[in-house]
């Protein structure tokens, strides 16, 4: 019989068990359920709301719940429905009557949502610690590429140099915005549900402070429908994650993009690589695919959670059971992407002759002589104007700007001088831009020091959260 079957006079139909049961997914909540059930014990146990025998009799049979789900030793059975009554089931089992004094003053709804913000809690930690390890892949391959050069693209056409470290550094700081978002959501998620009851609270005078500081919440969700029918931290996890994803997913493209014969800018180690099983000659780099191709996994179930929720009255509805699959999927890609980016990144070898290559044969440098005549004295449309001739002409010619002679420079404007060459050369042209946030070595050298700054405040962040729950 069902345990809470008693205002039922038949049983539910298979079907019906086999449709709304959420064990098979749900199970992955067991550790926070057991968590929770032993802080609410405890205080049952400190308020006399239930005798300290049986407390401590419940407190003994949920350690051994533990280990037995720990071990593989524990059936969880579709049949009790999910991880709360199937943890309740294998309680009383253990120690009898007593198991059935532990939900006492709270409902599955408030248990849920409790389980559902330790989970994330936890997530959030690993989430940051793994961007950091991303952070840090990223930094070793800037500090070492700072002289390295290659084209810059806008529009997938090659527009100015820069150096692969500022291009590298670029996505340190993009993933750091997503560490913020992060650590700014863990104030959100960390306010302790329980205590709501179903949706009304409860009338026995329970302490909800008191479970709170047990589990290191650092307040109480204060309105008890809200409690139970909230899923917002939720979605703002999917929704951090799913900028996380996007940004993944654009650093897998261009590294998809790099490793190709026609940019032949870096090579991806062959441990982080796959073959075909038709083209002996082929070397793909799956990994960074698969990554940007679960992008839309992640956003889905972003979207599915709002949409789920968008028109449920309060308070807690069944449709709520689909607000945990999409959670824990997501979860598990980020901690699959991140954890392989991490040393695929450390590991490619940078081509940096191919890159520099690439840099002479562009107009990448046409900017920088407009700039170089404007400085002479011509206004920035008539130096523009004049570059652009320049342009036509070495296309036409089949020449780069380096290959003409100073008098073919000349023959557009006699305020070009022998000091050209100099100004248009890829590292010079890289330099110029000295301004902070530029490309410039002195820029990049800033921006190194600003990065390590951060990956250190990220991992004195973890280190803090870590030791304090």
């Amino acid at each position: 019989m069902k345990l809470w079957g008693g205002r039922f006079t038949k049983s539910t139909n298979q079907l019906v068990d086999d449709y709304t049961a959420s064990i098979h997914f749900d199970k992955k909540l067991a550790k926070y359920d057991i968590q929770g059930s032993l802080a609410h014990v405890k205080m049952l146990k400190k308020c006399a709301i239930i005798s300290a025998d049986d407390a401590d009799m419940i407190t003994d049979g949920l350690h051994s719940v533990a280990a037995k789900i720990d071990s593989g030793e524990a059936v969880l059975h579709a049949e009790h429905e999910d991880i709360h009554m199937n943890v309740e089931k294998l309680l009383t089992d253990e120690i009898g009557s007593a198991g059935g004094k532990l939900h006492t003053g709270r409902s599955r709804n408030d248990q849920v949502a409790l389980d559902m913000r330790l989970y994330l809690r936890d997530t959030i930690l690993e989430m940051v610690q793994l961007l950091k390890d991303v952070q840090a892949s990223l930094y070793t391959q800037a500090e070492a590429n700072q002289d390295t050069v290659l084209p810059g693209y806008t529009h997938l056409q090659r527009a100015q140099p820069v150096s692969f470290a500022h291009h590298l550094l670029a996505y340190i700081f993009m993933f750091q915005r997503d560490v913020e978002r992060l650590t700014d959501s863990w104030k959100r998620v960390n306010q302790m549900p329980l205590g709501a009851g179903a949706l009304a609270g409860t009338t026995f005078p329970i302490d909800r402070e008191f479970v709170a500081g047990e589990l290191h919440f650092d307040g109480l969700c204060e309105n008890s429908l809200d409690a139970v029918s909230d899923r917002d931290f939720v979605v703002e996890f999917l929704s951090d994650a799913s900028i996380i994803a996007m940004h993944l997913s654009r650093l897998c493209e261009e590294m998809v993009q790099w490793s190709s014969v026609e940019f032949n800018f870096i090579e991806l180690d062959d441990a982080f690589s796959t073959g075909s099983s038709m083209m002996p000659q082929k070397k793909n780099p799956d990994v960074a695919e698969l990554v940007r191709g679960k992008t839309g996994r992640v956003y889905g179930h972003l979207t599915g959670m709002l949409t789920m929720l968008k028109g449920l009255p309060l308070a807690y509805n069944k449709d709520m059971q689909e607000d945990k699959e999409g959670m824990f999927d997501t979860a598990e890609t980020l901690r699959g992407a991140l954890g392989l980016l991490a040393p695929m990144i450390e590991t490619m070898h940078v081509k940096k002759e191919s890159m520099y290559q690439a840099v002479r044969q562009d107009y990448s440098n046409a900017t920088d002589l407009a700039d170089y005549l404007t400085d002479k004295g011509m206004t920035f449309r008539e130096s523009h104007e004049a570059v652009g001739n320049i342009v036509l002409h070495c296309i036409n010619e089949n020449k780069y700007l380096l290959d003409l002679s100073l008098e073919e420079f000349q023959t557009f404007s006699k305020l070009i001088e022998a000091d050209i060459f100099k100004a248009l050369s890829p590292e010079a042209v890289v330099d110029a831009r000295k301004a902070y946030g530029g490309t410039g070595k002195e820029s990049v050298k800033q921006q190194l020091e600003k990065a390590e700054g951060l990956l250190k405040e990220n991992q004195d962040w973890y280190e803090m959260k870590f030791k304090y729950l």
